[in-house]
């Protein structure tokens, strides 16, 4: 029992030294000051000499889900590997509350796509293949745009990992 438990417990918590690694060593966000003295100003035609500013206004956010989603691959009959992944939603920017009090029905939609992914192949061989991986996230994207309408921009896999039994 003990033998079987060990590889997900390593596969767990190296998941989790990895994306703690990841958090705190990502770069540091981008100075907004400094891209808006790059970006050209459609208004400007070089002729005038007032100077207008235009603020850059951010059109999407990402809401991370609060749990992994496992889920077993099953051959013959039996489970031959566990997938783990963390998703992110991209969305509209104030959406965020509202996929987060969608949540449990956006897991729930969410899982029976990966199931049928699972069963239908989508995570043998070398399944983090691009087309394989399109596929996917755009399974996910149609779904969570079924449970929290047209808010949902894209799905993104953030942390993936299958652990053979």
């Amino acid at each position: 029992m003990f033998g079987k438990i060990f590889p997900i417990l390593l596969a767990v918590i190296g998941l989790a030294a990895g994306g703690g690694a990841g958090y705190f060593l990502r770069p540091p966000p981008p100075d907004p000051e400094a891209t808006a003295d790059c970006a050209p100003n459609p208004k400007d035609h070089g002729d005038s000499e007032v100077e207008s500013t235009e603020e850059l206004t951010e059109t999407s956010e990402f809401v991370k889900l609060n749990n992994q989603f496992i889920v077993p691959v099953v051959e013959d009959g039996l489970v031959s590997s566990l997938v783990i992944m963390s998703l992110s939603l991209e969305v509209k920017t104030g959406a965020t509350e509202k996929v987060y009090r969608a949540e449990p029905k956006l897991r729930d939609a969410f899982l029976q796509v990966l199931f049928d992914h699972a069963n239908t192949g989508g995570f043998a061989g070398a399944f983090t293949g691009s087309a394989n991986m399109d596929r996917l996230r755009n399974s996910l994207t149609e779904t969570a745009r079924t449970v929290l309408g047209s808010d949902v921009i894209g799905v993104l896999v953030s942390d993936i990992v299958r652990q053979d039994t």
